[in-house]
Formats: structure tokens, C-alpha cells, sequence
């Protein structure tokens, strides 16, 4: 290996890698924690009941599947998909461009292209894990 292979192959570079790309789930899931009641007054503000089981839900996948994604070995693909699958469903319940208009649209469609982007790399990155 040459140039910059060992730095980009090295666990610690891999790991700082993964935490970053969880970071949005880490931070989301402890705020949900943190603010669990203001949390289901923002399931309820969606239609979604029963928004106190959701909400508890919506946690442990966050945080599991976060720590799945990065410790997980052979197994981070269940956590990078739990993630992948939580981000798409969130799309069509809270940034739904389609049926907006203006400004309020395009900031939503922007949303929604960067959780495409979270999932492409989600998905690039479960395989990656699952080699011997």
C-alpha cells in the first residue's frame, strides 16, 4: 500500500468514518431521549399513535442501530439497515415537497435529497463490513 491506503484501511480512520456518518441518528436519538414528551407531541403533529410506543421505537433504532452500524461486524449491515430503512420512511411522514409549494418545497425536497445521500452511504458502507 501506498500514499494515503493505510491512513484510509486503518481501524481508527474507519471508525471515526462510521461515527461521523451516525452522528445525525446519535444526536436525534438523544434529543428524542432527552425531550421524550415533546417528541410525541411531534408524532401526534404527524398522525402517528400510539406516539409514546413510536417514539420509544423510533429511540431504540436510532441508538442500536447506530451502534450496530459501527461495532457491529458481520452484523453492522442490520444496524446500517435499520437506519437506511427509519430515514427513507421518514420522507413521505415529515418532508412531503410534493404536496408543498414555494420556498417550503424546495427547502423540503433539499431534506430529502440529503436522506438519499445518508442512505447511499449507509449502504455502502453495510456490505463493507460484511467481508471476512
Amino acid at each position: 500500500m501506498t500514499g494515503l491506503q493505510p491512513i484510509l484501511r486503518s481501524p481508527a480512520y474507519l471508525t471515526l468514518a462510521k461515527l461521523i456518518l451516525t452522528s445525525m441518528f446519535w444526536f436525534s436519538g438523544f434529543a428524542k431521549l432527552i425531550d421524550f414528551q415533546g417528541t410525541v407531541e411531534e408524532f401526534q403533529h404527524f398522525n402517528l399513535y400510539p406516539a409514546g410506543a413510536l417514539v420509544f421505537i423510533v429511540i431504540v433504532i436510532l441508538l442500536i442501530g447506530s451502534i450496530l452500524a459501527i461495532w457491529g461486524g458481520h452484523h453492522a449491515w442490520i444496524g446500517a439497515g435499520a437506519l437506511a430503512f427509519f430515514t427513507l420512511l421518514t420522507i413521505p411522514i415529515a418532508h412531503d415537497f410534493w404536496n408543498m409549494t414555494g420556498t417550503e418545497a424546495f427547502k423540503e425536497k433539499l431534506v430529502v435529497m440529503e436522506h438519499l445521500t445518508v442512505v447511499g452511504a449507509l449502504m455502502l458502507m453495510a456490505p463493507a463490513e460484511g467481508k471476512p
